[in-house]
């Protein structure tokens, strides 16, 4: 359990008057039900006559004990009998239970309301910190994980939080409340009675706990197989286009099958045990009362009986209503473990290390006015496996750089240290003479703008994509930024032009138009540095001429960092620098480079085959 308060503590103060209401609402209903069957003993009296003892009216004098209240009460009763007649007495006393009973449930519903705001809130508030932590963490974290595993301790291990802990706290708050009380009213009409019942119920406590102790490691396990079985769906969905056409279904619906069916078996066993939480609770319960049932009665037929037969009844009935409160508890101990198994798989996303650190005295970054410059460069993802080895490149600004190299060779890497998507590990990277770990990681990024080979969209509107990560864009600026992408032409031929709904990953539009919408993004952010990871390798050659046109418009009053398989884009590129195996080992213009004859040279006779 402390590990659940752990979790509470974290995420409901900000609805500490919801819980305040909880408690309050719970004690004005566990008060309600004890005087409510408080009268069934009068009403057992009148209708089995029980009682014929005549009662004198006790003068309330400080506090009253126990036996001035009895006998206050039953005058009271007894005067009712007296003016209106036996069968009068008992409607008014049963007109009194029914009244007691609506102001009882009233408060438990009240209760259960008041906590709605408080379980739903918690529950955003998680979601959001999740999501939010994502955001924060560097792009090397996301490269070790599976995404399908993401969305479900997003989604599966969130919602089980909230089946299992978050509703689990109104019993939490409940039934104690419940406990407490109805327990004080067994210690006040009988202690003997009490003390032997609380004897009892350690042993039916030990019996539920006994069988929920592993429940949350096989709800862990569990989890991690619906996990698989989400990555698996996110692969295909992904490939799809690969599954088809490599004819491959029925083996992908085998190892859906086995995925799916290990969760089947690892969540089968998590919902025995659970429910086995009910029979043995009320089994247990039903011990319980049969051995206080024989005490207490055994108690009454003696000569010197504590209780009467009446008050006897009235406290098997409080006895029992324990039993209910006590079962959510143990319905309680069971969910809990689930959600708590769920916590930590999302306490690893959240827990986890962001190692691209902001400045605690960051430097003022106006703009970009001389050079970024890599000074020895050392960089690898996996220790032992080095990707870029001591890089020294300066990139002067207004110019363009371009890097060419096989598959592999480091050049994605390279430009993905600039904007500080993993930090170097040796040397430094600087910005006008300032290492760029000194700046703001925001002030950074903002200075960079970024075309990739694929270009990323989002299922939204052209406008909203165009205009995506700058605030307060008008319909002026962006279809300036489109015209000179060469996009507008084709928008406009869209039935509801720049509010045209793209689909998912734009998957409404062709490649070229996806990278058009992409460059027009670029260029209204308008930043002094442009990084293009081999904006055009994936288009045809019509649609790589016409993006090549907007790229050149974007390239001329800017500095220009590009990845370029195809060598015909960057030949009038300022320099050239070609890597092999995380070095650079040529540089120059392009006409230089080809008369080293070496591995640029080797490069474009290939390509020009």
């Amino acid at each position: 359990m402390k590990a659940f308060w752990r979790v509470l503590k974290r995420f409901a103060a900000p609805y500490r008057k919801y819980l305040a209401g909880s408690v309050v609402l719970n004690l004005f209903s566990a008060v309600f039900n004890i005087f409510s069957f408080a009268l069934l003993i009068p009403i057992l009296n009148i209708l089995f006559k029980m009682d014929s003892t005549v009662y004198e009216f006790i003068p309330w004098d400080g506090v009253p004990d126990k036996e001035q209240l009895m006998n206050n009460f039953y005058y009271y009763v007894s005067q009712m009998i007296d003016r209106f007649g036996g069968s009068t007495a008992l409607l008014l006393l049963g007109l009194i239970f029914a009244g007691m009973t609506v102001l009882k449930t009233g408060c438990y519903f009240a209760s259960s309301a008041v906590m709605v705001p408080l379980r739903t809130g918690i529950v955003r508030d998680i979601r959001t910190m999740v999501y939010n932590k994502l955001l924060s963490l560097p792009m090397g974290f996301f490269s070790k994980q599976k995404k399908g595993d993401i969305i479900a301790r997003m989604s599966g291990d969130v919602t089980e939080i909230e089946v299992s802990i978050i509703s689990s706290l109104d019993m939490l708050i409940k039934n104690p409340i419940l406990i407490i009380c109805y327990f004080s009213a067994l210690i006040y009409l009988s202690w003997e009675l009490t003390l032997f019942t609380v004897t009892v119920v350690p042993a039916m406590a030990w019996g539920m706990s006994a069988i929920g102790k592993k429940l949350k490691r096989k709800s862990l396990e569990a989890q991690e197989k619906w996990s698989d079985t989400m990555a698996q769906l996110d692969e295909t969905l992904g490939g799809l286009r690969v599954i088809k056409a490599f004819i491959a279904e029925d083996k992908m619906k085998e190892r859906f099958f086995n995925t799916a069916d290990q969760y089947r078996r690892a969540s089968a066993k998590v919902a025995v045990r659970q429910a086995s939480a009910h029979p043995v609770s009320e089994l247990l319960g039903s011990i319980m009362i049969m051995i206080v049932l024989w005490f207490g009665g055994t108690l009454i037929l003696s000569d010197h009986a504590p209780i009467d037969a009446s008050t006897f009844i009235f406290y098997m009935t409080i006895l029992y209503s324990v039993l209910a409160p006590l079962k959510e508890f143990s319905k309680a101990s069971y969910n809990i473990p689930k959600g708590l198994a769920s916590m930590e798989r999302v306490d690893k996303i959240m827990n986890a290390e962001n190692d691209i650190r902001e400045p605690e005295n960051p430097a003022a970054l106006k703009g970009f006015n001389d050079r970024i410059e890599f000074k020895g460069v050392f960089f690898s993802y996996e220790e032992g496996k080095e990707i870029l080895h001591d890089i020294s490149l300066e990139v002067p600004k207004g110019k363009t750089v371009a890097l060419v190299g096989q598959s592999g060779s480091g050049k994605s890497t390279l430009v993905d240290l600039i904007p500080r998507y993993y930090d170097v590990q040796k040397g430094c990277i600087t910005l006008d003479g300032t290492d760029i770990r000194n700046f703001r990681v925001k002030d950074l990024r903002s200075l960079i703008g970024n075309v990739n080979q694929e270009a990323i969209l989002f299922n939204d509107t052209i406008f909203n994509n165009i205009a995506f990560g700058v605030e307060d864009a008008t319909m002026e600026e962006v279809i300036a930024a489109a015209k000179i992408a060469n996009a507008h032409d084709f928008i406009m031929e869209k039935e509801e032009g720049y509010m045209t709904n793209i689909g998912d990953r734009g998957s409404k539009l062709s490649g070229g138009q996806r990278q058009r919408i992409s460059i027009a993004r670029a260029i209204l952010k308008n930043p002094p540095v442009l990084i293009l990871d081999e904006a055009t390798s994936a288009l045809d050659t019509e649609s790589e001429k016409i993006v090549q046109e907007a790229l050149d418009r974007l390239t001329s009053t800017r500095t220009t960092i590009a990845i370029a398989h195809r060598l015909s884009t960057i030949r009038n590129a300022d320099m050239i620098c070609v890597l092999h195996e995380g070095k650079i080992v040529e540089r120059g213009r392009h006409e230089e480079l080809l008369a080293l004859d070496g591995y640029y040279k080797k490069l474009n006779d290939m390509q020009a085959l």
